[in-house]
């Protein structure tokens, strides 16, 4: 991939293999059969966009919350499950090639540590990065990444406004 290009849906399912992606997919289809199938593949995208973030971003985004719908850590739990290839993922595929520890915590128990301004704070430091590397978020993402849905439906800030919210340094 040359400098400047975003990677897409497809990119990322390379990295996971087709055969862990179709795995991962029909598990989630069958254990949610009225959610629609695109939905399921956009709920493994973002997963996959977040562990992407986490592991190029090591240094700037060590100990910040992104904060992804319980769905997302859902997927994260069961590719995990699957040690050996989450294991090649984490260390031969994604960019960091370092194993990404897993730790849940509630959007509302992190509401309540840092306070909004912290929030903020870091939303600011990882969302650029999100759109630098994927483009703009969009409708579909919405659903999947709870600050961005809060600042744009909370809010009303634009998803152009979002995608151009400009880079903080870490404290």
């Amino acid at each position: 991939m040359t400098s400047g290009q975003t990677l897409s849906a497809d990119d990322l399912k390379c990295l996971l293999g087709d055969t862990l992606h179709t795995e991962v997919l029909r598990y989630f289809s069958d254990k949610a059969p009225d959610t629609p199938q695109d939905f399921v593949e956009r709920q493994i995208t973002e997963c996959l966009r977040y562990l992407y973030l986490v592991s190029r971003y090591r240094e700037r985004l060590s100990g910040l919350f992104l904060p992804v719908e319980q769905d997302i850590d859902e997927i994260w739990h069961y590719l995990i499950l699957q040690t050996r290839e989450y294991r090649e993922l984490c260390e031969e595929r994604l960019p960091g090639r370092f194993f990404i520890n897993h730790r849940s915590i509630a959007y509302e128990d992190y509401q309540e540590e840092p306070g909004r301004e912290q929030a903020l704070e870091e939303a600011l430091r990882w969302i650029p990065l999100y759109c630098r590397e994927f483009g703009p978020f969009d409708e579909g993402a919405l659903p999947h990444w709870t600050m961005v849905r809060f600042l744009h439906g909370q809010m009303g800030i634009s998803l152009t406004d979002i995608a151009d919210l400009k880079p903080v340094a870490a404290a």
